[in-house]
């Protein structure tokens, strides 16, 4: 036998149980109980008969095959039953319900479940760390297999949830100033999307899918969170001194353009070339530029 033969997992599936309404056997419960006191007082009567006889003998054999047989399921919950063993279907029809008392019931919510998961210590796309937290709404599609398939359903959750977590934080940078990437920080909606793809792909084997989910907690880990908050205010200082240059430059040109286009002054190179140095300095600087009153000519 290979060993992928070996390793191979026998996925279970879940089927519909053969179960019926609690309440119809309730009432046969009645009847038996009727029956057998009905014959219970005929023989003490000395009324005997087939029928007391019957009654007597078969009623107890009903009651201990019918009592043990009922359970009740609330909304959203299912049962799933087994035999010695093998698994003979689940019941997810809600209120009291009946099957054979020797099949063994192993109830099962498949309502909405909430975690959150613990923070988390990633390297992201540069190798840069960050601590990573997530919100995850997930649910039991497929009783068969959150039972048979895996050991610990809930356990498995909150170890799926970590490694996808860890998987999606590495593929992606943390921040990207210049936004020319998907960043985990600039674009919490696209992450989001593959993060629950992930957890899907994740926890299919178990039969639970993932109805939403999200970062609850992204932030640089505290040995460069002073570091990268540093270099954050120099990227913005640099993006900031770009603009005002690219702006400053604009206006230089439409200043020149303007001047030339309605022959307000002639200018050399060298004059051309002080006036722009000139108002450079004016649309640059930090400061208010101090005007200076020229008397003379404009080459004096």
């Amino acid at each position: 036998m290979s060993d992928s033969t070996q390793s191979a997992l026998n996925a279970s599936r879940e089927r519909p149980a053969a179960t019926i309404s609690g309440y119809a056997m309730l009432l046969v419960l009645l009847l038996l109980i009727v029956l057998q006191v009905f014959g219970v007082i005929s023989l003490a009567s000395d009324r005997f008969g087939a029928m007391p006889i019957a009654s007597v003998i078969l009623g107890p054999i009903g009651l201990i095959l019918i009592a043990p047989g009922f359970y009740m399921l609330q909304p959203n919950q299912a049962a799933a039953l087994t035999l010695f063993g093998a698994y003979k279907g689940s019941d997810r029809a809600t209120g009291l319900r009946w099957t054979w008392p020797w099949l063994m019931k192993k109830k099962v919510s498949v309502r909405s479940n909430n975690v959150i998961s613990d923070k988390i210590k990633v390297n992201d796309l540069r190798g840069n760390p960050i601590e990573m937290a997530a919100q995850i709404v997930w649910r039991v599609i497929d009783t068969a297999q959150a039972l048979f398939d895996v050991d610990d359903y809930k356990a498995f959750v909150m170890v799926q949830v970590e490694a996808a977590v860890r998987t999606i934080g590495s593929r992606y940078p943390y921040d990207d100033f210049e936004h020319q990437e998907v960043t985990l920080r600039g674009n919490h909606d696209q992450v989001g999307v593959e993060l629950r793809a992930e957890l899907i792909a994740r926890l299919a084997v178990a039969g639970i899918t993932v109805d939403e989910c999200g970062f609850t907690h992204l932030a640089y880990a505290q040995e460069i969170a002073g570091a990268m908050l540093r270099r954050q205010q120099a990227q913005a200082v640099v993006a900031a001194r770009k603009t005002m240059v690219e702006g400053a430059v604009g206006m230089v040109e439409m200043a020149l353009e303007m001047l030339s286009a309605k022959n307000v002054v002639e200018l050399d190179d060298e004059r051309r070339a002080a006036m722009v140095s000139n108002l450079m300095v004016v649309l640059c600087g930090e400061r208010d530029a101090q005007p200076i009153v020229n008397a003379g000519s404009l080459y004096q």
